[in-house]
């Protein structure tokens, strides 16, 4: 197929388009380069070595390439780094001064001509005038506009026209630079460069102009409205958009709401600043740049420049408010909390939220509701149905002193309201024409918002603004409301433009388009032609919110005349503050938005709008607790405080967490410390308002001389003073935070923080926020309450946080916090506040307001007070008044709380205190005995003899001397290391100079016990190694905690607050800490008088002496005697702080040591060797302390049932028939009596596993009593001989190596203790010491920690028990008693004497008995080389006081091996844990009244050691007892748990057969109760063994709330439920006894007694011992007999004690009384009981044991029932069941006996009675 040839009109329409196209091309390349047709000349770029970084782009708007930047006549050089420009201006663009400069009246002025070089974008103006106004000493302004045509001009409502005069004494230096030209300017004071515009060209052109500045440092801050990430500018060539604009805040770098142009560059650590702001509401960037340089482009207007200077930054920023506007001051209650919510759907739910947060106890001010009360989104309408009382909503919400605030949107529906109505809001709108128009400027444009087709209201029109304020009214008239909120004025559009688009123009598409968003200039708002009042939508685009927001501050004034009302806008411009607050926007439920939230915060306040804030847990996506709990936490300190979020995601106010929620509780705290300080945030704002200061504060403000300050975004500061540092990431609970170079509190606690000027790791658990007072400054107070209406009747404070100087100063505004113009008619009071010298100055400089509250001033905390405050005065006009005032002084925070003042608000007054050195807060420096001034003095320390007894002449005046490196936190605890600060250090011996560096640890373990610990992790110090029953890893969390824990960092110190009441429960910021290689010194503080505990000691009262008392531990043979250590080491106390909560502290620590406690009150530990290794439990009940305390050290063990019976024993039997005789003197007495021993005179010659000739028929009189239902113990003393020649015990011991050897040698260690030598004559003659002295053997002692030494041992013991060459001679004991295991010896060290010096006689000896004669009293060589068991070598030193605790273990196991039953070890010496294997006795006391009262403190403080099984030697071991004083002692043994009869050789015979008939009858009466009541003693033995519970019960564990049971020790409980007040005195026949406040019954008698919570003297004849039953208990008991073995086989009972309510309960344990681990095994029945009005439920918990014996409950009493019982029923299974049983009521005593029941044990029933 041929081609198909062209028509010649084809060939010429072709040519014709070819021409077209190719003038076409030649246009487009003229317009490019901005020139005309006309030929020019070659344009040639001159192009210097720049800097790269002070290139100015000469391509802003697209991607450079060589082409473009050539065709713009600028210089190309590519870099690597593409954000870099490769394109950039030749220093021959821009314009030039043409002809002179002219002065004005203001300044000066020329005329600037354009350089020849190309166009960037066409247009460009050849001719500009330049203005400049030397406006202030330090603000000038430029401008550049164009003579010849008037372009657009922000019609700024605050800032016109200035027609002043030059100002004189300028701060600042202007040079105008010739050509090219550039404006520069300098500070005068240093001449320094600030602003240089010759960096780069001025462009000028009709859509772009431009100008660089090149500024003197990087720390540029300001310009926005944007998420900038950090508050200082990043300068690595970031461009920011700046055109308001509907978008959220998010990471990309979008143009958001509004337009503010402003930024304040820091010059230098002088403080110096200035700030830069360009007057242009045009769509422009920001270009920062790291020469440093910033770059204004904007496509419109003029240029029109104001310089500020200052010589801090916060100067700068009272320039630039002085200039666009002050900020507006707030109404007092819009500074309370908000809530709100988009789409609560509902008035209904709008109102169960406002009810269940108010239920909470939140402090909340005002509630809001966004668009959803609107009907279909209408403005000036609400929902008829959803929200159909809305009318009455602020009426309802007023009603609790709460307000209303309402949203309204720009844009008016075009729309008729759903009912068909018209919308007459529109229509009103419409008839005055007060809409945005299309560019004809008469057709409104059309939108589309919220309510679907809208307009848009134009508020630059006069009419517009009387329209809005008619409708606000109109619709105020329907709906009251207190405030506005406006949103969406941007103006937002969901429409690009209009619904009929935009047209195509240079104004909806400029030639350039800064990087705004969606690069398109009507993107999501109207078209840029649209017109408004003021000007095209182009100019005043981002005007649209401010100027809403003057017309909606003109509805304020209409609708709320006189008063401030509320107001808050989404967009803003320069000057906005003046009118209205801002909050960031719609940001999101994301940890970086809280982040972003706070420099957000900071650059408003440069911008002047201090009242900002962000959506308090985000706006959009849903919420976690943890991000809305830490939000919650640092949004109470935004100014705007408002919790709000969007449609769709879960509700977030704080009640919806649940009203118990760590998040409420959280909350809730920092609210109200929000509104404490709301008079200091309020003065805050009228300083802003005022003098244009900030409110929410940038660290760099105030501390602009510490260049750390300069980037900090993460933390801010409240004014001056109040420095938050919030927690902004999650799962964290410490942060790094910077503590400027001040004096700074916690807020909290008031304490002085010990950093300063550094970085720290704040520990900030879940429930925490850091918050700081800054020292040198007052703040005023007032108490806070749910709403700012009662807040503000409440009184009023101040809070002193004073410098280093011991000064500060605050001021405080007060007014009606509502009326506008009080300040300028002076209605409101202004007080200056200074403190100097101990006086402060409170001068009302201006009190012209009167508080119809009546307010006063009634409490000042003076922070920072180191010494106590001992009075003070109160003067007005130096007339001195009686003030009616309390002082309470602090002294671990060195906080003074002055309350019960009355100053009057607006008076002037005086306040003028003074101060001394209480003696309480001495600590002792010089602690060894013969303190002299010169011996004090070179310690360093203060000599000042006082009179007081025990108070310490010599203590200290500094700090420790450590001081903490770095505070390492994580989830379950912290770490540390200890630095030595030598200068602090002062002359030691060797041993006792300071470690350098420390290591401390501490383990959050548990949610009620944590662990610290400090020791030397350079070199291995020796630690305890008694094992604790610890989790593998702690499994605390943050939420459950009990406690929360901080380091002091200088000087060192730990402080432990209990965390539901904010208690300080330790604190060891004290001057005593030291720790050195032989003594380790720590002190802490106590949160009261109340400590029990620490031993073994003997106590006069239960309650530690606080009055400079010492008590020392190291165990030794030591009867009891007053302040002398005696046989165990027990280094626990309890504490009871004063709200009556417990904690419990435990140093495991086994050296020796000594405890101080004195009345500040305080305790110090001084221990002389290993580490400090603290244990602390939470409780917070006494009984839960020490249930968790054993639950660390190991539960008590449970005793056989048996052991529970009477037990006899004496030093001195002279042969087994003189035992088998007492035997039978007892039974024929009928006294019960379960348990025979034998002292150490069965042995041959006391040696251990021997039987002496005397008692050659032990073995089958041990075996008589035993098939009698008896049992026997025997005594085994550790120490053996080493003289014997046929000694299998000794022999096979130096076989297996088990005995402490001399160091670094073979060669065993030997004393003088009971053994005699073989084959000598003793005369018993003689005193016991003397025997020993002349015929005492070589005593060696077994090394019990090793293992090789426990397999000896029981083997030994197994040999004893089973003789295996002559089983005759096997002793069959029950249970051993294990003496002398201190150890104990009767020679000093050993023979020969000890060898080393330093060990045996430390550098300091604790306060122990005979502490001049070092350590070895009664005791082997310290330097005695053991062995653990896994082979580590130690000192005796170190290990001595656990000589007791490691022989307990293997002597019940080798008991245990050999009965095959649970059997008793009981051990004089012990260790906390002792009590999971042995019980105790107290040793060898004495035959006197005294030791009653102590046996009872005894029993109650190894009660709280975890040893239940305890008793005293009944009637004295020394001495000859005497008859009243032994019948006293058995009615009080009786309820020893261990109760046992014993004395010394020598002594007469004082068990019960030895005195007469009646002391046999009180006897056998006392113990038969005891026998009675085993099965509820057994089951307390129980809950011990199982639970950790008390078995000896001090009353305050029961009634802690009652202040007087802290001070009782002459009583004491079995268990919760009987109460034993025995008699203690000679000769007394009456007890005055405590009754606490419960029922209680009389034992002997079954009847209510009648009064409670009293003392009361109750009669004690001599065979009386009071006993009392507790209401609302339930005891089982079985009938006595003369053992246990046959009592097992009586039948049971049960005592049902009623309490006020009719209600008991109890509970039975029971085994067969000897199986070994028989509740661990499960082998066990467990029953408990519950009555309840007239019905008992006996139910069966746990069935692993059935009883041989058939037992049933025959007999149940009933105490107190208040009604005649004539019937009762037992039921089982839910039917009736035959009984014979028998009812007996007595009325007098409403006592219900039911006899002759058959209630099998082991079965449930019910029992009721009618």
């Amino acid at each position: 197929m041929g081609k198909r040839k062209f028509s010649g009109l084809e060939i010429t329409l072709i040519a014709l388009f070819c021409l077209v196209v190719i003038v076409a091309c030649v246009l487009i390349g003229l317009l490019a380069s901005g020139q005309s047709g006309v030929k020019r000349t070659e344009f040639s770029p001159e192009c210097p070595n720049l800097l790269i970084s002070e290139r100015i782009d000469c391509i802003p708007d697209q991607v450079a390439t060589k082409s473009i930047c050539s065709l713009r006549g600028c210089c190309w050089s590519p870099q690597s780094d593409t954000s870099v420009p490769w394109c950039f201006f030749s220093s021959n663009h821009g314009y030039k001064v043409d002809g002179s400069t002219r002065t004005t009246q203001a300044g000066f002025e020329t005329t600037l001509t354009r350089l020849p070089s190309p166009s960037l974008f066409g247009n460009d103006i050849n001719t500009v005038l330049l203005t400049g106004e030397y406006q202030t000493p330090n603000r000038f302004r430029f401008k550049i506009t164009d003579p010849r045509t008037q372009r657009f001009e922000v019609p700024h409502e605050h800032v016109g026209s200035f027609t002043g005069s030059a100002a004189s004494n300028l701060n600042y230096k202007v040079d105008v630079k010739q050509n090219p030209f550039g404006i520069v300017v300098t500070r005068v004071s240093n001449g320094r460069v600030l602003f240089d515009t010759t960096i780069g060209p001025l462009q000028y052109a009709e859509q772009f102009l431009q100008l660089s500045i090149k500024v003197p440092s990087i720390n540029i801050y300001g310009v926005g409205e944007h998420v900038h990430k950090q508050y200082r500018h990043d300068v690595n060539w970031k461009t920011w958009p700046m055109f308001s604009r509907d978008t959220g805040p998010s990471a990309s770098m979008d143009n958001l709401y509004g337009v503010q142009t402003f930024f304040l560059c820091l010059e230098d650590n002088t403080g110096a600043s200035f700030g830069v702001f360009l007057m242009n509401s045009n769509a422009m960037e920001f270009v920062v740049q790291p020469a440093p340089a910033v770059t204004y482009r904007t496509i419109g207007g003029i240029l029109d420049f104001y310089i500020f200077l200052g010589n801090t930054p916060e100067q700068v920023v009272q320039e630039y408010l002085e200039l666009v506007g002050l900020p507006m001051l707030p109404s007092y209650w819009s500074l309370g909390f908000q809530l709100s919510r988009y789409d609560y759907g509902s008035l209904d739910e709008v109102k169960t939220v406002v009810e269940r947060n108010r239920a909470t106890g939140l402090p909340y001010d005002a509630q809001v509701t966004d668009i959803d009360y609107m009907e279909e989104w209408k403005d000036f309408t609400y929902d008829k149905v959803n929200f159909k009382d809305l009318p009455n909503f602020a009426a309802y919400m007023h009603e609790y002193g709460q307000k209303y605030i309402i949203i309204l949107d720009p844009a008016i529906s075009t729309q008729s309201l759903p009912d068909g109505n018209p919308y007459e809001s529109y229509i009103r709108g419409e008839s005055k024409k007060v809409w945005v128009n299309e560019s004809d400027g008469v057709t409104p444009l059309i939108g589309e918002v919220w309510p679907g087709e809208t307009v848009f209201p134009d508020f630059t029109n006069p009419d517009c603004t009387s329209w809005w304020m008619e409708e606000c009214t109109l619709f105020y008239n329907t709906v009251p409301y207190d405030g506005i909120w406006i949103d969406m004025n941007e103006v937002a559009n969901f429409v690009q433009g209009s619904k009929n688009g935009c047209e195509q123009n240079d104004l909806n598409y400029p030639p350039f388009t800064p990087s705004i968003l969606d690069k398109l200039m009507f993107s999501k708002t109207l078209c840029m032609d649209a017109v408004q009042k003021w000007g095209k939508q182009y100019d005043v685009h981002s005007l649209y919110g401010y100027s809403m927001s003057i017309s909606t501050r003109k509805v304020i004034e209409t609708l709320f005349p006189g008063k401030r009302s509320f107001l808050l806008s989404r967009s803003t411009f320069a000057g906005s503050g003046k009118y209205t607050g801002h909050w960031l926007g719609d940001n999101a439920a994301t940890w970086d938005h809280i982040k972003w939230a706070i420099p957000g915060m900071l650059e408003f306040n440069l911008f002047g709008i201090p009242y900002i804030g962000a959506d308090i847990c985000g706006f959009s996506d849903d919420t976690t607790e943890e991000l809305c709990r830490r939000w919650m936490q640092v949004g109470a300190f935004y100014p705007f405080s408002r919790n709000h979020n969007s449609i769709g995601f879960i509700s977030q106010d704080p009640a919806a967490f649940g009203p118990d929620s760590m998040l409420v509780k959280t909350s809730k705290y920092y609210l109200n410390i929000r509104y404490t300080l709301l008079p200091y945030l309020y003065t805050l704002f009228y300083n802003a308002h005022t003098q244009g200061d900030t409110v929410v504060r940038p660290l760099l403000h105030e501390f602009y001389s510490d260049e750390e300050t300069w980037n900090i975004y993460k933390q801010f500061l409240w004014g001056p003073g109040l420095l938050i540092s919030p927690v902004l990431d999650p799962g964290v609970v410490s942060i790094q935070a910077y503590i400027p170079d001040a004096v700074w509190y916690e807020y909290d606690t008031g304490a002085k923080i010990s950093v300063r000027k550094e970085w720290t790791d704040m520990y900030l658990p879940a429930d925490k926020l850091g918050l700081h007072l800054r020292g040198g400054y007052i703040y005023p107070t007032q108490q806070p309450a749910n709403t700012t209406v009662a807040s503000r009747k409440n009184p009023m404070g101040l809070i002193i946080a004073l410098d280093d100087n011991n000064a500060a100063s605050g001021n405080l505004f007060w007014d009606d916090g509502e009326s506008t113009g009080t300040i300028d008619s002076k209605a409101y009071i202004y007080y200056e506040f200074t403190v100097s010298n101990n006086v402060l100055t409170m001068t009302a400089i201006n009190s012209n307001y009167v508080d119809p509250n009546n307010l006063m001033f009634e409490e000042i905390k003076i922070l920072g007070s180191l010494q106590e405050i001992t009075a003070v005065t109160v003067s007005q006009n130096n007339i001195v008044e009686n003030s009616p005032h309390n002082i309470i002084y602090y002294p671990s925070e060195k906080v003074a709380h002055i309350t019960g003042l009355k100053l009057e608000l607006g008076k002037s007054y005086t306040v003028q205190w003074t101060q001394e050195l209480s003696v309480n807060e001495r600590f002792d420096c010089y602690p060894s005995p013969s303190a002299t001034q010169e011996r004090c003095e070179q310690l360093g320390c203060v000599w000042d003899e006082t009179s007081g007894p025990d108070i310490p002449s010599c203590y200290y005046s500094s700090d420790n001397a450590y001081s903490v490196d770095q505070v390492e936190y994580t989830s379950s605890g912290l770490a540390a290391n200890l630095i030595l600060n030598s200068a602090n250090t002062k002359a030691n011996e060797d041993y006792t100079t300071p470690i350098s560096t420390l290591r401390l640890e501490v383990k959050y373990h548990l949610n009620h016990m944590l662990q610290f610990k400090i020791y030397d992790y350079q070199n291995t110090r020796y630690e305890v190694p008694v094992p604790l029953n610890l989790p593998s890893s702690p499994t605390s969390t943050d939420e459950e905690r009990l406690y929360e824990v901080s380091v002091q960092k200088k000087p060192f110190g730990i402080q432990v607050r209990r965390r539901s009441t904010g208690r300080i429960i330790w604190d060891s910021q004290l001057p005593t800490f030291t720790f050195s290689d032989m003594f380790i010194q720590i002190s802490t503080r106590l949160p009261s008088q109340y400590i029990y505990g620490l031993g073994e000691n003997e106590h006069t009262t239960f309650r530690r002496n606080m009055s400079w008392h010492s008590w020392g531990m190291f165990t030794r043979d030591q009867p009891p005697t007053y302040e002398l250590n005696s046989y165990g080491h027990q280094p626990f106390y309890m504490a009871l702080e004063e709200d009556s909560n417990a904690h419990g502290v435990l140093l495991l620590n086994s050296n020796a040591m000594d405890v101080t406690l004195q009345p500040t009150p305080a305790l110090t530990y001084r221990t002389i060797g290993g580490i400090l290794d603290f244990y602390m439990v939470l409780g917070p009940t006494p009984e839960l302390v020490v249930q968790e305390y054993t639950a660390l050290i190991g539960r008590p063990v449970m005793p056989p049932y048996w052991s529970l019976g009477f037990q006899l024993c004496r030093y001195g039997y002279v042969n087994d028939s003189e035992i088998a005789q007492l035997v039978e003197e007892m039974k024929a007495a009928r006294i019960p009596y379960d348990v025979q021993y034998a002292d150490i005179d069965y042995m041959e010659r006391q040696l251990d596993f021997t039987i002496g000739t005397r008692f050659a028929g032990l073995p089958a009189l041990v075996n008589k009593i035993k098939e009698e239902g008896m049992r026997f113990i025997i005594i085994l003393d550790p120490t053996i001989s080493g003289n014997e020649t046929n000694y299998p015990t000794f022999s096979r011991g130096v076989q297996d190596d088990v005995f402490i050897k001399w160091p670094n040698t073979n060669d065993i260690i030997y004393s003088k203790v009971w053994p005699f030598l073989p084959d000598v004559e003793v005369n018993e003659s003689l005193p016991e010491e003397t025997q020993i002295q002349l015929y005492g053997a070589h005593a060696a002692f077994p090394d019990f920690l090793r293992n090789s030494t426990a397999e000896w041992w029981k083997r030994e013991i197994l040999e004893l028990y089973n003789n295996p060459t002559n089983t005759s001679r096997s002793l069959k004991f029950d249970g051993l008693w294990i003496d002398m295991n201190e150890p104990a010896t009767f020679l000093n060290g050993a023979i020969g004497g000890c060898r080393n010096e330093l060990l045996n006689m430390p550098p300091y000896v604790p306060h122990l008995g005979y502490r001049s004669e070092g350590l070895i009293v009664k005791t082997p060589c310290m330097e005695g080389q053991q062995y653990l068991p896994d082979g580590t070598p130690v000192r005796h030193y170190d290990v001595h006081s656990l000589y007791g605790w490691s022989q307990t273990k293997p002597t019940l196991e080798g008991l245990q091996s050999a009965t095959k039953e649970r059997g008793i070890v009981i051990a004089r010496s012990t260790y906390p844990s002792s009590g999971r294997w042995a019980g105790h006795w107290f040793g060898d006391n004495t035959a006197a009244w005294d030791q009653l009262s102590t046996s009872v403190i005894g029993l109650m403080e190894f009660s709280l050691f975890g040893i239940s099984y305890t008793g005293a030697d009944i009637c004295g071991f020394f001495r000859d007892s005497e008859y009243e004083l032994c019948i006293r002692w058995m009615e009080l043994g009786a309820f020893y748990p261990y109760s046992r009869n014993h004395n010394q050789k020598g002594t007469r015979r004082q068990d019960p057969a030895s005195w007469n008939a009646t002391f046999e009858e009180i006897s056998r009466n006392v113990l038969n109760i005891r026998y009675t009541l085993l099965p509820y003693f057994y089951t307390l033995m129980y809950e011990a063994h199982a639970h950790g519970s008390t078995v000896i019960r001090p009353m305050l564990h029961e009634f802690v709330e009652d202040r007087t049971t802290w001070e009782i020790y002459e009583q004491f409980l079995w268990g919760p439920a009987l109460l034993i007040s025995p008699v203690m005195q000679q000769n007394a026949v009456t007890v005055n006894a405590y009754l606490p406040n419960a029922r209680w019954y009389d034992y002997h008698t079954d009847e209510d007694i009648g009064f409670r919570g009293q003392f009361r003297l109750l009669p004690a004849p001599l065979e009386h011992i009071n006993l009392h039953i507790r209401g609302g208990y339930i005891l089982a008991w079985q009938k006595p007999a003369n053992t246990t073995f046959y009592s097992r086989k009586n039948p049971m009972g049960l005592t049902v004690a009623l309490n006020d309510n009719l209600i008991a309960e109890g509970q039975l344990y029971w085994d067969d009384g000897v199986r070994i681990d028989a509740y661990e095994d499960g082998v066990y029945l467990l029953i408990s009981f519950t009555a309840n009005q007239n019905v008992l439920d006996i139910t069966v918990l746990h069935h692993g044991y059935s009883d041989p014996n058939n037992l049933m409950f025959t007999e149940i009493k009933v105490l107190g029932v208040p009604f005649k019982v004539t019937e009762v029923t037992i039921s089982q299974n839910g039917g009736t069941i035959a009984s014979s049983h028998a009812v007996d009521y007595n009325d007098t005593k409403q006592l219900l006996t039911i006899t002759n029941l058959q209630l099998e044990l082991g079965k449930s029933y019910t029992v009721q009675w009618s």
